[in-house]
C-alpha cells in the first residue's frame, strides 16, 4: 500500500518536517552526481557500519561511533528508497511535527533514527555493511502517529492483482499493517543470506515511536476555574 495523504490538518506549517525532506533530496542528489567508487567510499564514511561500530565504541571512540549514527540517516541508495521514505515522511510527518512542535520534531527525529539504528546494531552485530537511509527514523514517525491519531484516515494506493486502486483507509490499520511486514521480514532476515534491507532498524524505530511521543508531546495546559 502507498501512503497519498492522511486526513488530518496541520495547524501550522510543518517547516522541520518540510526541511528534512528537503535536504534528503538535495543530499541525494550530491550522490547521483558521484561516480561508484565515490559514493561507495561516502557509504562506508558516513554510513553506520555494526562491526566498525561496536569495536570503536569498545576502543573508547565515543564521538567518531555517534557521528555515523546520525549521517547515515541522510543517505539513500536509490530513487525508489528516497522515494518511499520521503512519502511516508510527507504524509505523516507533519502532524507528529504538529503533535510535539517544531523544535522538539528536530530532536524527536533524530532520536528514533539513533534507536533504529541500535536496533539493526543488535540484530546484526558482526555485519560490515553500511546501514543507511531515513527508514527507521520515518518508522518513529509512524509509531508516533499510531499513538497520536488512531481515528485518522489515509488515502492509499492499493494493489489488487495486476491493477490500482485508491481507497481510504484507518490509519491505524494501515500502520498494523505495514508494521507486521516489517516483523515478518525482520525475523526472516535473521536466517536469510545477503539481505539488503535493514528490517530490525524499522522494527526498532517503530517502537521507539510508539514509547517516545508520550515525552516528546507537549503538554497541554490546564485552565483551573475558581
Amino acid at each position: 500500500m502507498i501512503p497519498l495523504r492522511d486526513t488530518v490538518k496541520s495547524r501550522s506549517f510543518p517547516i522541520v518536517n518540510t526541511t528534512i525532506i528537503i535536504l534528503n533530496i538535495l543530499i541525494f542528489f550530491g550522490e547521483s552526481s558521484l561516480t561508484d567508487m565515490e559514493l561507495s567510499e561516502l557509504f562506508y564514511r558516513f554510513g553506520l557500519i555494526p562491526s566498525w561500530f561496536l569495536y570503536t565504541v569498545e576502543m573508547g571512540g565515543y564521538v567518531e561511533a555517534v557521528i555515523p549514527m546520525i549521517t547515515s540517516i541522510f543517505l539513500h541508495g536509490g530513487w525508489l528508497h528516497i522515494i518511499s521514505n520521503m512519502l511516508f515522511l510527507w504524509v505523516f510527518g507533519d502532524n507528529v511535527e504538529d503533535k510535539v512542535g517544531h523544535f522538539r520534531y528536530i530532536f524527536f527525529y533524530l532520536t528514533v533514527g539513533v534507536v533504529a539504528n541500535i536496533a539493526q546494531i543488535m540484530a546484526s552485530p558482526g555485519s560490515a555493511v553500511p546501514i543507511i537511509g531515513a527508514s527507521g527514523a520515518v518508522a518513529g514517525v509512524l509509531g508516533a502517529y499510531y499513538i497520536s491519531f488512531p481515528r485518522a484516515k489515509v488515502l492509499a494506493l492499493i494493489p489488487i492483482f495486476f491493477f490500482f486502486t485508491l481507497m481510504e483507509v484507518r490509519a491505524s490499520l494501515f500502520i498494523v499493517f505495514w508494521f507486521v511486514l516489517q516483523v515478518f521480514n525482520g525475523v526472516f532476515s535473521l536466517t536469510a543470506v545477503g539481505n539488503s534491507v535493514a528490517w530490525w532498524a524499522h522494527i526498532g524505530g517503530f517502537l521507539g515511536g510508539f514509547i517516545l511521543i508520550r515525552f516528546f508531546q507537549k503538554q497541554q495546559k490546564l485552565i483551573y476555574l475558581e
